[in-house]
C-alpha cells in the first residue's frame, strides 16, 4: 500500500516537474529554465561511441551524436567533465533522451559574433572554399558569398588560384533570417592600396629606384605594383638581351627592383626599366672581344641569311652563312645549326657603337684553300664532274666543297664556242689542266683546251709561207673573205689577192662554203694571223715568184694588221 502511494507521488512529481518545463518553453524561459531552439551550457557526464551525454540540468540529460565532436583526423574532442555550449533542439526523443546539437549552437553564436561585427564594422577572416555560380564561397564559421567582381580590385580570370586559402573581408551584406552573408575583399584591397599610394608617391621620381611585385604579364611587358600605383615594365626594357615574352624572365608575384623610367602625375603613368640598372654590356665588348678572339655562344635565332649567337646577354653576334664552312654550300643555316644549339667561332669584326659583332664559324678549322697549292700543282691533270654549265664557262668539281672554273676561253684552242652548253651538261665527266688557284678569293682556275698543244704553234712547220692549200670560205666581206684551211684555223684572202684585176665587191667574186685554192703568204703566230692569196696560185713555176711572194707578203702584213685592227671599215 505505502508502495503504491510513494509512486504515485513519484508519478505526481514528474509531472508536475513536466510541466513546469512544458511552461518555461512556452515562456521564453523566464522562470529560469531552458526552451526549445536555445543555446545553453552544459557538462560532459558520459561518452558513448554513439554519443555524447550532457547535464543540462534538466530531469533527462540529452544527447549529442559524436560525430559532432569527432576532428577531421577521426579524433574525439571531448572527454567526460568539459563545459559545452549546445543547442536544445527537443525535450526528449522516444529515449527519453533531450536532443541536443553542438553544431547548431556553434553556427548560432557565430551569427551573433559576425551579427556583432558587421554592427561595429569589423574585418572578419575566413577561408575560400569552393566556386559557385557567380564567385566563390567562403568560409566564416558559417558559409557566405563572396562575388567575382568583390575578389580583388582588376577582373580575375581564374578564381581557382584563390581556393584554399585565408583572406580578410568586409560584410556587405547580412541577412540573418535568411542566412544570407556577401563578402567583399575588394573595398579592404582599395583602401589598403589607397594608404599604400600615398607613401608611393612620395617617393616616385624619374631615376628611382623602386621595389615592387609582378602583378600580371602581357606579351608586351609586365605591370608592376609598386605599392598603390602600377608601372609598365615594356619588354624591351627588360633585358639587354633577347627576351621572346616576359614569362620567361618572371612570374606573377615576384619581387623586382625598377627604375623609375618616366612618371606622369596627371595620368598617374609610370614606365620602368630594369635592364637601365645593370651596365650596357657593349660599353667594353671590343675589349672583352677583340677581333681574332675564340668564342662560344648559343644560336638564339636563324635567318636566310646567317644565324645570331648569344656571346653573353645582351650581346650577339651575326655568323653569316657565307662565313659558316669551308666546303659546303649552305643554302639555309639551318641545314647545319638550329635554335639553342651551342657553336664555337672567331671574332672578325666589331662595332660596339652599332651593336654589332660579325662572327665566324669556318675560321675554327683550317682552309682547305690552303693545301690545294700543294695537292693540285699548276699543270696538273684533274677529272671531275661538271656541277654547273654558265655563259662564261663550266664549273668543274674539284673536291667537296672546291669547284675550278673552265672558262669559255680555254675550252678549245681553235673553235668558236658561243655558249658552253654547246658541248657540256651538269654530270657529264671532264680532264682538265689546273691553270691557277688564288687562295685568298677562292678561285680555282682550270683549262681543257691546254689538255692539248696549240696548233698554232706548229702551224709554220706544217704550212710554212708559200705552201699552197686548200680552203674553204667562211665569211665574205667587203675587204676580202676568210678562209678555213684548218678546222678552227683561218686565213684572210684580201680583196687584192682575189684576182690580178681590180675586184670591186668580192661578193661578186667569192661565197661562203666555196672551196678555193690558196698560197700561205704570211703567218703571225702571236696574233694568231694569216695572210693567204688566190692570185698567187696563178704564178706558180716563175722565176721571180721569190720576189713577188716577198713583196706581197709586205703588203698584205700592213693590210692584215689594219684589218684585224678594225682600221678598214666597210
Amino acid at each position: 500500500m505505502q508502495q503504491n502511494v510513494n509512486q504515485q507521488a513519484g508519478l505526481e512529481a514528474e509531472e508536475d516537474f513536466a510541466a513546469l518545463f512544458e511552461a518555461s518553453l512556452k515562456e521564453g524561459g523566464r522562470g529560469g529554465l531552458v526552451k526549445e531552439g536555445e543555446v545553453i551550457k552544459g557538462t560532459v557526464v558520459r561518452v558513448t561511441p554513439e554519443f555524447a551525454i550532457v547535464d543540462i540540468g534538466y530531469k533527462s540529460e540529452g544527447q549529442v551524436a559524436i560525430a559532432e565532436f569527432t576532428s577531421a583526423k577521426g579524433e574525439i574532442t571531448v572527454k567526460p567533465g568539459d563545459q559545452v555550449d549546445v543547442y536544445l533542439e527537443s525535450r526528449e526523443n522516444d529515449t527519453g533522451m533531450v536532443v541536443l546539437s553542438k553544431e547548431k549552437a556553434d553556427k548560432m553564436r557565430i551569427w551573433d559574433e559576425i551579427s556583432a561585427a558587421v554592427k561595429d564594422n569589423q574585418i572578419i577572416k575566413g577561408t575560400i572554399i569552393g566556386r559557385v555560380k557567380g564567385g566563390l564561397q567562403v568560409d566564416i564559421g558559417v558559409k557566405a558569398f563572396l562575388p567575382g567582381s568583390q575578389v580583388d580590385i582588376r577582373p580575375v580570370r581564374n578564381l581557382d588560384q584563390f581556393l584554399a586559402k585565408e583572406f580578410e573581408f568586409k560584410v556587405i551584406k547580412f541577412n540573418q533570417k535568411r542566412g544570407n552573408i556577401v563578402l567583399s575583399r575588394r573595398v579592404l584591397l582599395e583602401k589598403q592600396r589607397e594608404e599604400q599610394k600615398k607613401e608611393t608617391l612620395k617617393n616616385l621620381r624619374e631615376g628611382a629606384i623602386m621595389k615592387g611585385q609582378v602583378k600580371n604579364l602581357t606579351d608586351y611587358g609586365a605591370f608592376i605594383d609598386l605599392g598603390g600605383i602600377d608601372g609598365l615594365l615594356h619588354i624591351t626594357d627588360m633585358s639587354w638581351g633577347r627576351v621572346g615574352h616576359p614569362s620567361e624572365m618572371f612570374s606573377v608575384g615576384d619581387e623586382v627592383r625598377v627604375v623609375v623610367l618616366k612618371f606622369d602625375p596627371a595620368q598617374e603613368r609610370v614606365s620602368l626599366g630594369l635592364k637601365q640598372i645593370q651596365e650596357d654590356p657593349w660599353h667594353r665588348a671590343d675589349e672583352k672581344y677583340p677581333v681574332g678572339t675564340r668564342v662560344k655562344g648559343k644560336v638564339v635565332s636563324l635567318t636566310d641569311y646567317g644565324a645570331f649567337i648569344e656571346l653573353e646577354q645582351g650581346v650577339e653576334g651575326l655568323v653569316h652563312v657565307s662565313e659558316m664552312t669551308w666546303n659546303k654550300r649552305v643554302k639555309h643555316p639551318s641545314k647545319l645549326l638550329e635554335v639553342a644549339q651551342e657553336v664555337e667561332a672567331v671574332v672578325l669584326d666589331i662595332d660596339p657603337k652599332a651593336k654589332r659583332i660579325a662572327l665566324g664559324m669556318k675560321q675554327i678549322e683550317q682552309n682547305p684553300w690552303t693545301v690545294l697549292e700543294d695537292k693540285y700543282p699548276i699543270g696538273s691533270v684533274i677529272k671531275g664532274l661538271v656541277r654547273n654549265v654558265t655563259d662564261f664557262g663550266v664549273f668543274v668539281g674539284v673536291e667537296e666543297g672546291v669547284d675550278g672554273l673552265v672558262h669559255v676561253s680555254d675550252i678549245s684552242w681553235t673553235q668558236r664556242i658561243k655558249h658552253p652548253g654547246e658541248l657540256y651538261k651538269k654530270g657529264d665527266v671532264v680532264e682538265a689542266v689546273v691553270l691557277n688557284i688564288d687562295v685568298e678569293n677562292e678561285r680555282f682556275s682550270l683549262g681543257i683546251k691546254q689538255l692539248q698543244q696549240d696548233p698554232w704553234d706548229t702551224l709554220s712547220e706544217r704550212h710554212p709561207v708559200g705552201t699552197r692549200v686548200k680552203g674553204k670560205v667562211t665569211k665574205v666581206t667587203d675587204f676580202g673573205a676568210f678562209v678555213e684551211i684548218e678546222p678552227g684555223i683561218e686565213g684572210l684572202v684580201h680583196v687584192s689577192e682575189i684576182k690580178e684585176e681590180r675586184v670591186e665587191n668580192p661578193r661578186d667574186v667569192l661565197a661562203e662554203a666555196q672551196e678555193v685554192d690558196v698560197k700561205i703568204i704570211d703567218i703571225n703566230t702571236s696574233d694568231r694571223k694569216i695572210a693567204l692569196s688566190i692570185k698567187a696560185t696563178l704564178h706558180e713555176g716563175e722565176d721571180d715568184y721569190r720576189e713577188y711572194l716577198k713583196k706581197q707578203a709586205d703588203g698584205a702584213k700592213a693590210r692584215l694588221g689594219d684589218v684585224m685592227a678594225g682600221k678598214l671599215k666597210k
